[in-house]
């Protein structure tokens, strides 16, 4: 199955940007037929995923607070991968200035050219859309064309991002370390935007909220 990665030209115009296989450009018609939840504010769960890479010298810790009253399924994903060990492993295999993008099982293998394209035996995640702003620090759920799609690929924003508002599930923000997030995004050298030198994960660890 093929899955979610960011369009080529579309990061750079901002506009719709996970698409299905790398630099294809997928139909945005669906998006308007998704639900968005509007008027919520997002409340913090209890536990908090923390991002501990593998160069903790270079790249250090993020760590991300998760909103289940906003996204419940996809938070309940995301923990259930990390607590499973998915993580372990993979990379941040597309970064710009707009992004990083990770959670692909495929970033874990030699072969760059399907990294995006991976996920979980998970069913799939149905789209959790909401109101809230894509500003400095957002987490989403990347996914194809189907607004469905999402699965256990995630972004996180390195500034606002008028584009992905009410197209993108929202799960969760960067509570500490977005400056670790701009390193990473910011790395040398690039195969256009996969880092050529692994940007790895060591592990996403589930823990409460302090």
């Amino acid at each position: 199955m093929i899955r979610r990665t960011f369009g080529t030209t579309l990061v750079l115009s901002l506009g719709v940007f996970l698409a299905a296989g790398c630099g294809n450009t997928p139909s945005t018609s669906n998006s308007a037929n998704a639900a968005v939840k509007s008027g919520v504010t997002p409340i913090p769960d209890a536990e908090i995923a923390v991002i501990e890479m593998e160069n903790q010298g270079a790249y250090g810790t993020i760590k991300i607070e998760l909103y289940s009253n906003i996204a419940p399924k996809m938070v309940e994903r995301f923990k259930e991968l990390a607590r499973e060990g998915f993580y372990d492993g993979t990379t941040f295999h597309r970064v710009n200035d707009s992004v990083i993008q990770g959670g692909d099982p495929n970033s874990k293998d030699a072969d760059p050219k399907n990294d995006g394209q991976g996920g979980s035996q998970k069913p799939d995640v149905a789209a959790e859309f909401s109101d809230i702003e894509y500003n400095t620090g957002i987490v989403g759920a990347a996914r194809g064309p189907d607004v469905n799609s999402a699965n256990s690929q995630f972004f996180i924003t390195l500034k606002r991002e008028t584009a992905f508002d009410r197209r993108y599930t929202i799960f969760g923000k960067v509570i500490e370390g977005m400056n670790n997030a701009r390193i990473i995004a910011g790395v040398q050298p690039k195969d256009f935007e996969r880092p050529v030198e692994d940007v790895r994960i060591k592990t996403i660890r589930i823990e409460p909220r302090q």
